[in-house]
């Protein structure tokens, strides 16, 4: 009657040594420590670097307790610990010192971090300490405001452009174009050669509400942005630059970050553990985006220190600089795809593939200019820095591959920057908050003695009122919580004071069907059971009160999950997850108890029950 089977002790053994195994990534803790990423593409973070910083630490007598290549994607990050943060800073200036020597141009980005303690052998098991959320672990929070106007501005640049290459095409003579706010004008001679113009533009330039007027210097077409354009231009703006910011702050290898919307016109950059808001900032502003130019043919050249000839511009180009015109054939925003590959001669290269806007105006250009040098130049943070220059053989479109890439992971660094890009629209940061590691600490320290206040409270109400089935009780509830860290801790969900919050009033409710199954076996040893039966019909007419109560809870948990953001998501996760784990430790685990204490007793004649 209340036995278990073998196969039902095996579970709760295996749930057991998980439970542990899972938990114990959480009882070791964070180092302080430094990370060293590339500031540029061209920037390699490698064995290199890593054997000339700690060449450089130990010549300073700056002792660290291990250093790592760690990849992130494409490309790789340096992660050094030290034991305490005052050695942490002190490397920190040393490295960024030794390793930028133009501080407004950096080629690396050295900044603070944490790492986990936990050993190699809980770690190749995937046994990690949960993230802590910004509220716990200190981080830098940002509001930032992203400028719709410009991204509504940059579109109409794009479609005035597309105009332009459009009109040249079809051999349609037009006396200007101009811009006034969301409205494109082009000038005509005539009203046919505007009526022409309206029906070349009207499909591709959908975007504009196009009519022909008359003034008083002939005719003219105008172009009004559409309110379902512009509208469409703002979200993709916003969704975009989430998505650019997603793939950047890879760079600073947070664990969790929280980037979302909010508002119409907003997003929110939360970076635990990062306490250096300098470099979260310059991680966050950075922009990655492509020019073709056209080189000078006759001095394609220069020295690295040697001025750009009038009306021309320069760009470092290996241990030289590259001379280029102004006029730039395409830019970034024209690529829809970069990938990494190899050109006929098995060298590594980057292939692109434009919009047909691009498309049109590279064949335009490669036409007229066969034979003479054009350039790709890289743009990062408002420098520029050629990747290759070479001879136009032949006339090419949409598609085409920049050569010149020293490595198969260079030209793979260079398709990633490229596919990201730049920020579709102007951010500035309208809010600016950094909380510091012993802030969070603090909340750390309170919320988990609440929990453990919590615990002993219950603790030794149940031993008191219910004696050994009080103290089943407390096992149980033990159990819960350990799997419920475990749990967490292998989805690498992101604790915060809400999640805390959230597993008090797990272990609440865990308690709540312990008494609800005591109660039931009280009444039945009331009603003249025997002490075997007793507990059985406990157990059993117990079970559907506590399902109903915590199926009732889930699906309110649930809600919260589904249409809750930031601190009510991560209440709602540990909620619903503790849901769970107590309706497996209150009643299948606290059952396997007492059938181990009392199973075996045939004459049964009293249980100790209060």
């Amino acid at each position: 009657m209340n036995r278990y089977p073998l196969w039902k002790y095996l579970i709760i053994a295996v749930a057991l040594i998980i439970g542990v195994i899972y938990s114990i990534p959480n009882l070791f803790g964070e180092a302080p420590a430094i990370q060293i990423a590339g500031a540029r593409a061209t920037s390699k973070v490698d064995l290199n670097v890593q054997q000339l910083v700690e060449s450089k630490l130990n010549a300073a007598s700056i002792v660290s307790t291990g250093s790592f290549l760690e990849s992130v994607g494409t490309t790789s990050n340096l992660k050094i610990r030290f034991k305490d943060t005052d050695t942490q800073l002190k490397a920190k200036d040393l490295i960024e010192h030794e390793l930028n020597t133009d501080v407004s141009n950096p080629d690396f980005i050295v900044a603070l971090n944490l790492l986990s303690n936990t050993p190699d052998w809980l770690t190749s098991i995937n046994a990690l300490s949960m993230p802590l959320g910004l509220d716990l672990r200190g981080g830098v929070y940002f509001l930032l405001k992203v400028d719709m106007k410009g991204a509504v501005e940059k579109k109409i640049t794009a479609l005035m452009n597309d105009a332009r290459s459009r009109l040249r095409e079809k051999s349609i003579r037009y006396q200007g174009i101009e811009r006034a706010n969301e409205t494109i004008s082009i000038g005509f001679s005539s009203e046919s050669e505007a009526n022409k113009a309206f029906e070349a533009l009207k499909e591709p330039l959908n975007e504009l509400l196009l009519k022909v007027e008359k003034n008083v210097d002939g005719f003219k077409l105008v172009g009004t942005l559409k309110v379902e354009a512009n509208k469409a231009i703002q979200e993709n703006a916003l969704k975009q630059n989430i998505l650019t910011l997603n793939k950047r702050v890879n760079e600073l290898a947070v664990k969790e970050p929280v980037i979302q919307k909010q508002g119409d016109d907003r997003i929110v950059v939360q970076l635990p553990g990062v306490q250096d808001t300098a470099r979260a900032k310059d991680i966050i502003g950075r922009t990655a985006t492509l020019e073709a130019r056209l080189a000078d043919p006759v001095q394609p050249y220069i020295g690295l220190k040697d001025p750009a000839p009038l009306g021309m511009d320069a760009f470092p180009f290996g241990d030289r600089q590259g001379v280029f015109k102004k006029n730039v054939v395409i830019t970034g925003e024209r690529i829809i795809d970069a990938s990494a590959g190899f050109d006929q001669n098995q060298r590594p290269s980057v292939n692109l593939t434009l919009d047909a806007a691009g498309g049109r105006a590279m064949q335009e250009m490669t036409r007229e200019n066969l034979q003479k040098p054009m350039g790709m130049i890289l743009f990062e943070k408002g420098h520029g820095e050629v990747l290759t220059i070479a001879t136009i053989q032949g006339e090419f479109g949409s598609k085409f591959q920049i050569t010149g890439q020293p490595s198969a992971q260079s030209a793979n660094d260079l398709a990633l920057l490229l596919r990201a890009g730049s920020l579709a629209a102007p951010m500035e940061i309208i809010e600016e908050r950094t909380i510091g590691p012993s802030l969070g600490a603090e909340n750390i320290e309170k919320g988990f003695s609440s929990l453990i206040y919590g615990f002993a409270a219950i603790a030794i109400f149940m031993l008191v009122y219910y004696v050994v089935f009080g103290l089943f009780s407390v096992v149980a509830l033990a159990v819960n919580l350990l799997l419920l860290i475990a749990v967490l801790s292998m989805l690498q969900a992101t604790l915060s004071l809400p999640g805390i919050a959230a597993m008090a009033l797990a272990l609440g409710m865990a308690i709540d069907s312990n008494v609800l199954i005591n109660e039931r076996i009280r009444e039945e040893l009331r009603n003249g059971a025997t002490a075997q039966l007793a507990i059985a019909t406990g157990f059993e007419k117990a079970w559907a009160t506590i399902f109903d109560s915590n199926v009732t809870t889930l699906i309110a948990g649930i809600a919260l999950l589904a249409f809750g953001s930031g601190p009510i998501k991560g209440f709602a996760i540990v909620h619903c997850l503790g849901i769970l784990t107590s309706m497996f430790s209150a009643v299948f685990f606290s059952r396997g108890l007492v059938n181990l204490w009392y199973g075996s007793k045939r004459k049964l004649q009293s249980i100790s029950i209060g």
